[in-house]
């Protein structure tokens, strides 16, 4: 087991898979409800909604980088009782820009990598019924465990890759790159036209159906074909 020490303003940066390199991140971005299942689930209309973005702290108050093989001990985190697990994609920025053609959007990706978008639940939802921002059900002290990185390029296929999430060795989440409302160069293409993209972006392009809770002395492992997959457990 590896226990992260929390280090205020210290800067994240991911393993690179068959390297000794890091790859520092510099924002994190998360697409909302991208998956149809996740957003029937959650009680929205796949069909109608236009893709919508949220974001995460990009230092390591938030960003976890996991080795393969290992297994994180990250702190349950407070204020909740319904702290949900959500697998998704990562994708990593290596060459930014703005507006860029959905034709050039992969020319942009560095990288993937899976990650694991928690959330407490039900200060989510209050702040939902209250027409309030997000920010104390997403963007909380180690919400945003993510696995090694790995190079576009050493991972052909991946927009249709299989991707599932265990609690503590049963899946939970078991769906498809592919059936995301949004890929990824759609989503490359939409989010910068509202943000400049720059090196050390990362992306996480949603989650499908199964999300649920996870208590305290659990674990998750999140994968996706083609990437190391990813573990965390709640102590």
């Amino acid at each position: 087991m590896i226990r992260y020490v929390f280090l205020p303003h210290h800067h994240a940066a991911l393993h690179i898979a068959g390297t000794d390199e890091r790859f520092p991140v510099r924002r994190v971005y998360c697409v909302g409800r991208n998956y149809a299942g996740h957003a029937r689930e959650m009680g929205s209309d796949p069909d109608r909604e236009p893709p919508f973005f949220f974001c995460k702290p990009g230092d390591a108050s938030a960003v976890v980088p996991v080795k393969p093989g290992t297994v994180a001990e990250l702190p349950y985190p407070p204020q909740t009782s319904n702290y949900h697990y959500e697998c998704e994609l990562v994708v990593a920025i290596g060459d930014g820009g703005s507006d860029i053609a959905l034709a050039d959007a992969p020319k942009h990706i560095f990288g993937y990598a899976v990650g694991l978008d928690m959330t407490r639940r039900d200060l989510q939802a209050k702040m939902k019924d209250a027409g309030r921002p997000w920010e104390i059900g997403k963007a909380f002290d180690y919400s945003a465990p993510v696995g090694e990185l790995r190079r576009a390029a050493e991972v052909p296929g991946v927009e249709n890759a299989a991707i599932a999430l265990a609690l503590d060795g049963a899946v939970k989440q078991s769906s498809s790159i592919d059936h995301m409302i949004w890929s990824v160069s759609e989503t490359i293409a939409n989010l910068s036209t509202l943000f400049r993209l720059e090196p050390g972006d990362l992306i996480f392009t949603g989650t499908p159906e199964g999300v649920g809770p996870v208590a305290r002395g659990q674990s998750l492992t999140g994968s996706i074909e083609g990437l190391a997959s990813l573990s965390v457990k709640f102590v």
